[in-house]
């Protein structure tokens, strides 16, 4: 059972992972294309039409990716967690079939109009196609946010003699407390992604003296999305949803923290250590008196619950991965308002396209945020362990099993295979289009 247990989480993991590389450039750079549109149509400068079909090219390729490779994610439960479908169905598939019908029917038909439809609509409505498309991609991260918000602090509830799950008030799905925060947080997050894509192909360009025009607009434009997003990823957002974890979710925070004892007052925050699960404690660490009190309650004194005040059925059952995933997180976070704050202090001084470690700086970061991106993932979805349903439904109850571990092994394994071809044509796919350029637009 436990082997079951663990290749059904490893295939989900897996495939959510590679997903969701996808959907979070998507949902910032839809909101990067209307901008552009609307400087065009604001300015009649030919490069903001150019950026905005240039760059809807690299989202029309992500978001094929997307759907290709999130499909399996929707098959899979009902193979391997058919249990918990059966019994949340009632209230998740709700918000999930909204996904579908709602934002993935308007993105999707937007897009095409947006691609092909500019001669035949008019500038005016062409940008409307393009505010459209952001619209769905974010109504999709809403709803999906909804499903995860109600696993992670379920609402409007109430179960049956069977053990089923069922709503008995609609609206507090959409006025979850989880659910605002996370929303936020996730969409300013993937605007950090698509700012660091923008800029990095403007740092390229202009670092390869080629369509240097266009490069500068895309570098500017990114360092002023990345700076203001990075931002807001960590304040307000972050902090809120710190809060909220410590509200709801105190054991997840203490194990997120490394808080393995509770102190009597104020609890110190970790900026470097490794749990060690033998002696129970943080090895090699440096940290910072009293501070993770007042970050979470404005409390220099208050004492925070530790590892050692709840059972350890309840503890997350992998405390030094959903511990490193969130330092990764915090830490690359911290570094991208760094990078951002510099490149715009070189930006307002007139001197960023001149500064080539910078530039190559940025160009090396552009994997970071999708790292940071999936580590905030991991640390929401490690922190809900061991629950699916916080608090009412185990993970080890939701599993399908009449599925084996050596057939969810077996298409894992195919899986691996198929996404790695995948991920090759997609980095082929973008990789020609960068090179060919926004010079290469129809106009």
């Amino acid at each position: 059972m436990e082997d079951l247990i663990f290749y059904d989480r490893l295939q989900f993991a897996f495939t959510i992972t590679f997903h969701y590389i996808f959907p979070q450039l998507t949902m910032g750079l839809s909101l990067m294309v209307v901008y552009f549109k609307w400087n065009y149509l604001r300015t009649n400068l030919e490069k903001y039409n150019d950026a905005a079909k240039f760059f809807m090219k690299i989202f029309a390729i992500n978001f094929t990716m997307g759907v290709v490779t999130g499909i399996p994610m929707e098959f899979q439960f009902g193979t391997n967690w058919a249990k918990f479908s059966e019994l949340t169905g009632s209230i998740i598939g709700q918000t999930l079939a909204m996904e579908g019908m709602f934002s993935f029917v308007l993105e999707s038909s937007f897009l095409a109009l947006f691609i092909f439809g500019e001669k035949l609509m008019g500038q005016r409505l062409h940008l409307l196609t393009g505010f459209l498309v952001f619209l769905g991609s974010w109504l999709s991260g809403w709803f999906i946010l909804a499903t995860n918000a109600w696993m992670q602090h379920p609402v409007g509830y109430e179960i049956l003699d069977n053990g089923k799950f069922v709503l008995n008030n609609f609206s507090e799905l959409f006025t979850n407390p989880w659910l605002l925060p996370a929303f936020l947080h996730n969409q300013f997050a993937s605007v950090v992604t698509s700012a660091f894509v923008v800029a990095s192909i403007g740092a390229l360009y202009i670092l390869r003296n080629k369509h240097v025009e266009h490069g500068k607009l895309f570098l500017k434009t990114g360092v002023i999305f990345g700076l203001i997003s990075s931002i807001f990823v960590a304040f307000p957002t972050g902090d809120w949803n710190a809060k909220n974890v410590a509200k709801y979710q105190p054991a997840a925070f203490a194990a997120m923290e490394g808080i393995f004892e509770t102190e009597e007052a104020g609890a110190e925050i970790v900026l470097i250590g490794q749990p060690d699960m033998v002696e129970k404690k943080l090895d090699n660490k440096i940290a910072v008196p009293n501070v993770l009190s007042f970050l979470t309650y404005q409390d220099w004194n208050q004492q925070i619950p530790g590892m050692d005040q709840f059972e350890e059925d309840v503890l997350p059952d992998n405390i030094p991965a959903l511990y490193y995933a969130y330092h990764i997180m915090v830490g690359l976070g911290t570094i991208f308002i760094g990078v951002m704050v510099l490149a715009a202090f070189f930006l307002w001084k007139d001197k960023l396209y001149k500064m080539k470690p910078l530039l190559w700086t940025i160009m090396f970061l552009v994997p970071f945020p999708y790292i940071a991106n999936i580590t905030g993932w991991y640390t929401a979805e490690l922190g809900r362990q061991p629950w699916l349903v916080y608090g009412l439904l185990r993970t080890s109850d939701g599993i399908s099993p009449t599925v084996s571990a050596g057939n969810t092994l077996f298409t894992l394994l195919g899986f691996v295979g198929l996404y790695m071809l995948l991920g090759l044509l997609f980095l082929l796919l973008v990789g020609k289009t960068i090179y060919a350029g926004p010079k290469t637009q129809n106009h």
